[in-house]
């Protein structure tokens, strides 16, 4: 059920900024009942659908949750509320909610009597993994993407791509997918880039962020941001900005890492070899292990995934 649950909170993708994706399913004596899914800010939440479908069946149910009900009055009334109001005698939560202005929603319904239990599933907590960075604290969540020869090299003499066609089509999908895609002053005088989205549907362009010492070249259509990356992330954070996309070298993603910004690493690893050119930290950063990991192919190239902190 917290699977199906996962499965109708995907239906919000790109509909509920700045909201989470929520999704919830009713069931009584074995039958779903109702299912409801977040859809719009300011629309009803994944609860209230699902108790709006399920009616009267509601009454002595469970309510299976991606994320536990929130406990605050916002643009709509809290959830915890009309759970209550409804009946439902047992909830589980695939997460809790991290919001400190919304959260605490399963202790309430303890108290209040009904049966609760948190899964703490990881897949409920990397669907929001974004927002929940954002909300808690208070900067945007940071994935460090980078393409890389077989010897740890970020470019080859002479070429201007290192990874193939499919592998370049997907990085174009994470920028249409974030809020905002950043390289350091080092990539904008060498690549003169672009940023954004191309080639992919995207119903809205990131913004295109230049991270250091200026001036941008005349013409460029990029933001400096000159400041101190916490401040800047926190003003960016305050702006909306809640994921952010790296692709710059080996310097900016060294002081990202030195700060402890970057959160999620993306190395797409092409079947060439360079024998010269920057490595991908060629500056020291304090050892760690990274969680999540992953490797799965793309196209001719391979895409290595990991966590520095998982959501």
């Amino acid at each position: 059920m917290l699977a199906r649950a996962l499965e109708l909170a995907e239906r919000g993708q790109g509909t509920t900024r700045p909201n989470p994706m929520v999704g919830a399913v009713v069931v009584r004596e074995g039958d779903v009942v109702g299912e409801g899914w977040h859809e719009r800010k300011g629309g009803p939440h994944a609860e209230i659908v699902a108790l709006e479908a399920a009616g009267e069946r509601a009454s002595g149910a469970t309510m299976y949750l991606t994320m536990e009900p929130c406990t605050h009055h916002g643009d709509t009334p809290p959830c915890t509320a009309a759970l209550l109001k409804a009946g439902i005698a047992r909830v589980v939560a695939g997460a809790i909610d991290p919001n400190p202005k919304a959260g605490g929603g399963l202790e309430e319904l303890r108290a209040a009597g009904v049966e609760v239990e948190l899964v703490d599933s990881f897949e409920a907590r990397a669907q929001n993994e974004a927002w929940r960075t954002w909300v808690s604290q208070g900067r945007p969540f940071v994935t460090y993407k980078a393409a890389m020869t077989l010897d740890g090299r970020l470019s080859i003499p002479g070429e201007r791509w290192i990874s193939g066609d499919e592998s370049r089509r997907l990085v174009h999908r994470l920028r249409a997918d974030s809020d905002a895609v950043a390289v350091g002053m080092g990539t904008v005088r060498a690549d003169s880039p672009r940023l954004d989205a191309r080639d992919v549907v995207a119903t809205r362009q990131p913004r295109r962020l230049a991270f250091g010492k200026g001036p941008l070249p005349e013409g460029s259509a990029l933001e400096l941001r000159a400041g101190l990356l916490a401040d800047e992330l926190t003003t960016l954070a305050g702006e909306g900005v809640q994921s952010l996309l790296l692709e710059g070298g080996p310097t900016l993603a060294a002081a990202f890492f030195r700060e402890d910004f970057v959160d999620k690493v993306l190395v797409f690893v092409a079947p060439r070899v360079s024998g010269a050119g920057p490595a991908l930290l060629t500056e020291p950063v304090v050892p760690r292990r990274l969680t999540r990991f992953e490797a799965r192919p793309v196209g001719e190239d391979v895409v290595l995934s990991a966590y520095v902190h998982e959501p």
